[in-house]
């Protein structure tokens, strides 16, 4: 079994983003993609997509991620899934672009996608109401993606958010490191990079060692702060997409196989190469690659499941508990 713990269904950066997910033969633009490069090297080596490659070409970079975005259909993320053997993808909202409505229904003809719920910060819904619904319909985690929701990690109403989200006993997943998705005039009014910074993330964490957070792509560019800032704090975990086998094995060591995770941000990030990057970082060590690949998302996303098959609708995982052991 593989688990994929950080997907992406719809156009994540733009309104109504979800008509996007049901889209048929959506293909992926063709031209330059430096990301596929730096994937074929496993983002490791001459070909890999190092900070200062990236700051110089990060024009380059955002024109892939979007060419990407366009694609991020159910139809292509499913075929994506057969391809490599991915039984689970935890998918991502980033409302309001993309809401957890949106990647409900598609979990209704394909229980192997996991949606996750997220927060509009610029609405007046009654955040307590949202997420008891969304958790009782079957979210499997929260969210928060600081720099397209320009909201910081350490700010009040984020931590407004994780102290009313506490209590299911589900993971925060939150996009960790600096990085850019737009371009022109909208890269300064349509986002904050900043607000990756590790720093914040180390406040938020710090202030509820109840919650299981995961940090996204382990910090990107900034990995050696997400282990010196959230290495310490047992209730962080971090995926790895992006990252190469030599630094998930410096990630291994920091945080111990147990709060490493596979995660590709399909359609950001393909498939196969991050889990070679997994199956390469383990150096043949079947139980550390069956932790990363499947069981310590598993645990973390209460999916208590026998294999399985290998394409088509999947058996429903189990459902989310609360903290008095009730299901929701």
């Amino acid at each position: 079994m593989i688990i994929d713990a950080h997907c992406h269904l719809g156009d994540i950066l733009y309104p109504e983003g979800g008509k996007l997910i049901g889209k048929r033969g959506a293909r992926k633009a063709g031209g330059l993609d430096l990301i596929s490069i730096s994937e074929a090297s496993l983002h490791n080596g001459v070909g890999g997509m190092t900070a200062l490659v990236h700051k110089m070409l990060a024009n380059l970079v955002t024109r892939a991620e979007r060419k990407r975005n366009a694609a991020a259909t159910y139809e292509n993320m499913r075929a994506s899934m057969d391809a490599n053997g991915v039984s689970y993808a935890a998918c991502m909202p980033i409302p309001p672009y993309v809401t957890f409505d949106d990647l409900a229904r598609t979990a209704q003809i394909d229980e192997s996608i996991l949606p996750f719920t997220g927060v509009d910060f610029g609405s007046a819904n009654d955040v307590d109401v949202l997420l008891q619904r969304d958790v009782t319909r079957g979210a499997r985690g929260l969210k928060l993606h600081p720099i397209i929701q320009q909201m910081p990690l350490d700010g009040p109403e984020v931590m407004g958010v994780v102290e009313a989200f506490a209590p299911y006993d589900l993971p925060v997943l939150f996009h960790c490191g600096m990085s850019s998705y737009y371009l022109g005039s909208e890269k300064t009014h349509r986002q904050k990079p900043e607000l990756g910074r590790i720093e914040d993330v180390r406040r938020l964490a710090a202030a509820f060692p109840e919650v299981a957070f995961i940090a996204g792509h382990a910090g990107l560019f900034e990995v050696q702060k997400t282990m010196d800032f959230l290495g310490p704090l047992k209730n962080v975990a971090v995926d790895i997409s992006f990252q190469s086998p030599a630094t998930i094995r410096k990630l291994l060591q920091v945080f111990g196989p147990e709060r490493v995770l596979y995660a590709s941000d399909w359609p950001y990030g393909n498939h196969r190469p991050a889990i070679k990057a997994v199956r390469k970082a383990c150096r043949g060590d079947d139980h550390m690659t069956r932790m990363l690949l499947a069981d310590n998302a598993a645990r973390l996303l209460n999916i208590h499941d026998s294999l399985p098959m290998a394409t088509g609708r999947k058996r429903a995982p189990s459902a989310p508990k609360s903290k008095s052991g009730g299901s929701l």
